[in-house]
């Protein structure tokens, strides 16, 4: 991952790349690590905040899961970028590549098992990884999220800051990869019922969320759209956009009918 200073500052505005920097000498970042092209730490704010950085893709990515919904990165990416320039964190992947090499077959089957026993989220990757259908189900994901709404800010009844959504989407993108396209779906399905359900306790972030239920459901619709369903299951597919539209979120009205009507488009 090859990083410089003009890097960091085309990705944010002046006033952010100081307090980015103000960030990085005060010794905010409490925990930083390398593996491959991907960076993953933590910023010490208002809370602590997580950050992951991408380098693998065509362009670096970067997220954050604080509040801020300004141009360009915000400053704990910009804290956690100046500090892989200045003080790169080792690259862990070669020791891992090592010590994978070393261990004996059983014992990792040994100790994936284990792992896989405590860790429902690893269960759900490992399946979806290597060949078998979700066992989730709309209703559990939608309970799930709900969950988290209610834990973001259990002294109000609104939401001010963004919610890492990024494990169901990137569960459903790995059923998706691999041709479940009715697991996919669900997953999809349950995050974009969960949004329209609690979207009206959102109360800043706005973006994140948006953007968000647009990713999930234009990926239900893509995912509808390619799998092998009859013509009666697609109906249901479509109506079930259509009545979202006409009793869900005002806001997000127009984004179900023009769901409803591509797929009814994409599944004549």
């Amino acid at each position: 991952m090859e990083l410089t200073a003009e890097d960091v500052r085309e990705r944010c505005t002046d006033a952010v790349l100081e307090h980015g920097r103000n960030y990085l000498e005060d010794g905010r970042i409490v925990r930083l690590s390398r593996f491959d092209d991907e960076i993953r730490a933590a910023v010490r704010g208002s809370r602590i905040y997580e950050i992951h950085v991408d380098g693998a893709a065509s362009e670096l990515e970067t997220r954050c899961d604080c509040p801020y919904d300004g141009p360009g990165a915000c400053k704990h990416v910009v804290a956690v970028l100046l500090c892989a320039i200045e003080d790169p964190p080792p690259d862990e992947s070669e020791r891992i590549d090592d010590l994978l090499e070393d261990a004996a077959v059983a014992d990792l089957r040994a100790f994936l098992r284990e792992e896989l026993s405590s860790n429902v989220d690893l269960r759900d990757r490992f399946r979806a990884r290597f060949g078998a259908s979700t066992t989730r189900s709309v209703e559990g994901i939608r309970a799930e999220i709900d969950d988290l709404f209610e834990g973001t800010n259990p002294e109000y009844a609104v939401v001010f800051e963004p919610i890492d959504f990024r494990e169901y989407l990137d569960l459903a993108e790995t059923h998706r990869e691999r041709g479940r396209y009715e697991s996919a779906a669900t997953i999809y399905r349950g995050l974009v019922e969960a949004l329209d359900d609690d979207m009206e306790l959102v109360d800043g972030a706005y973006d994140h969320f948006s953007e968000t239920f647009a990713d999930a459901l234009d990926g239900y619709v893509d995912c509808v759209a390619a799998a092998d369903l009859d013509p009666d299951e697609v109906d249901r597919r479509v109506g079930f956009l259509a009545e979202r539209a006409a009793s869900g979120t005002p806001s997000l009205r127009e984004r179900f009918e023009r769901a409803a009507d591509e797929l009814r488009e994409r599944t004549r």
